[in-house]
């Protein structure tokens, strides 16, 4: 990890870097960039920063879009996929002052950093700790279209069910949703996972474990846990590891929540846990499941608001083709031990004290997680606050499986948003949460409830290849 602008010199040298690339992300949670000459790269660069079009990451108006990018030194690392070496770093984003740049509150990276102050300052709890599961499925080919008078998808993998029977074909493609940690000869992928996985150890992302996942062609590599901040840092770079390393080996990497009907979707489900003072915050023997009070709160907190959060955990429309029954994806909200079906699952395996935690098992990677972890983080904060008792509350704890339950007893049980205009409805009634100690902009808010609509929209009016299957006859 760079410290100082002269670290960062002596290892441009050392390591003959020509090359100074500049990441910054959007509203939405892509990544753009711009690079540098090596030598261009001054201590002004660094303090001062680099200015940009701010209208064009969706961020500011045209008439007030001049911003300054500062690079994070701590960031950098030999970018893998670039044929002239190249150090890559990230950073933040700032508006121009009369007197000094300021940092842009609506920005995801400041949002995520002003979360974290926020709760220092609650005095609840100095460290957030999350460990994200990340799930994606390799193709070998994927094409679609938008037209007019036409439109549709198609996508292909060697280890794909529906290729059996195919001429040429060698008797081992995965099973119809059996796919979960499968050997090779079905699991094909395996070496470029592990490729990957060294890949992301060499830019400081501690890999936990992979496997394949459910569907086929379907994959997860999970990580050890960060701080939020860095931990969404990670994730960007994670999903630009496995999308560029599957393109270098002639494949295509996708984190669509739900790209083929009728196999597993794929989520991001985000394990959690809290220190103060190096001490672990969500640990008590004697409650439930080996949970603390704080931590049964922050549980509530996270419950209470999940249906709002959704808006930025599960921001696509393609999310809620995921969230629904027979899948193991979570579709009521409620708390429990080991219960997959629950959207906040408690692992029964994690029981020392500083490994204490839960997961919340709705979010996919469609999200920007700059926001959706910070959003996740003030719902539990709030919890804690207000001593939101998930029990007290009508959460549970839901020790049995959720998908089971009679028509009867589904309607006592409150459910997650089913579309997402529900959740953007459910972001409007349900943000003070999310403004609390100046976290969230209103401006923010109101601006991804509106970018997000616009997707819908297109969505909603866009004719589909199963509504002529259902309807064109009629």
């Amino acid at each position: 990890m760079l410290k100082n602008f002269e670290e960062a010199k002596l290892f441009i040298e050392e390591n003959d870097i020509k090359m100074i690339d500049f990441r910054m992300i959007d509203l939405n949670g892509r990544w753009h960039h711009l690079t540098i000459p090596a030598e261009r790269l001054t201590e002004h660069t660094m303090t001062s920063g680099i200015g940009f079009d701010g209208s064009n990451y969706g961020f500011a108006p045209v008439e007030k879009s001049d911003m300054v990018f500062i690079p994070d030194l701590s960031s950098a690392a030999i970018d893998d996929f670039c044929e002239i070496k190249t150090l890559s770093m990230i950073g933040d984003v700032r508006i121009i002052g009369d007197k000094e740049n300021i940092p842009f509150n609506q920005e995801p990276r400041n949002v995520s950093k002003r979360a974290e102050e926020y709760m220092k300052e609650t005095g609840i709890a100095d460290t957030f700790l999350l460990g994200p599961e990340f799930e994606f499925y390799v193709f070998d080919e994927v094409s679609f279209a938008n037209k007019p008078n036409g439109c549709g998808f198609s996508v292909d993998g060697e280890e794909a069910f529906w290729n059996n029977g195919e001429i040429g074909g060698m008797g081992f493609q995965t099973p119809h949703q059996g796919g979960y940690h499968i050997a090779p000869p079905q699991d094909i992928a395996y070496d470029l996972r592990s490729r990957i996985s060294m890949l992301m150890e060499n830019q400081g992302i501690k890999v936990k474990y992979h496997h394949h996942e459910v569907g086929s062609a379907q994959m997860e590599i999970e990580v050890e846990f960060a701080p939020m901040t860095e931990m969404a840092d990670k994730t960007m770079l994670t999903k630009y590891i496995i999308k560029n390393e599957a393109v270098m080996e002639g494949k295509t990497a996708t984190f669509m929540p739900k790209p083929i009907y009728g196999e597993a979707g794929s989520g991001m489900h985000v394990h959690m846990l809290m220190f103060k003072d190096g001490k672990p915050v969500f640990y008590d023997e004697n409650g439930y499941s080996g949970l603390s009070q704080t931590a049964l709160y922050f549980i509530g907190g996270i419950l209470r608001h999940v249906p709002a959060i959704c808006a930025f955990s599960n921001p696509s429309t393609n999310s809620y083709k995921r969230l629904i029954p027979g899948f193991e994806a979570p579709v009521t909200i409620g708390y429990a031990t080991a219960n997959r079906s629950a959207v906040i699952r408690i692992p029964a395996y994690a029981k020392t004290p500083d490994k204490k935690r839960f997961e919340l098992r709705n979010p996919d990677a469609t999200c920007n997680p700059y926001y959706c972890y910070a959003a996740i983080l003030m719902a539990g904060l709030d919890g804690v606050k207000n001593k939101i008792d998930p029990e007290k509350e009508g959460y549970g704890p839901y020790d049995f499986n959720l998908y089971n339950l009679s028509d009867e007893e589904k309607k006592k049980i409150k459910g997650l948003p089913k579309s997402l205009g529900s959740a953007l409805k459910a972001l409007e009634k349900d943000h003070d949460f999310l403004t609390a100690g100046g976290v969230f902009p209103i401006e923010l808010i109101n601006l991804w409830i509106a970018n997000r609509r616009k997707d819908l929209a297109k969505h909603v009016s866009m004719p589909t290849p199963m509504e002529y299957e259902m309807y064109y006859d009629l």
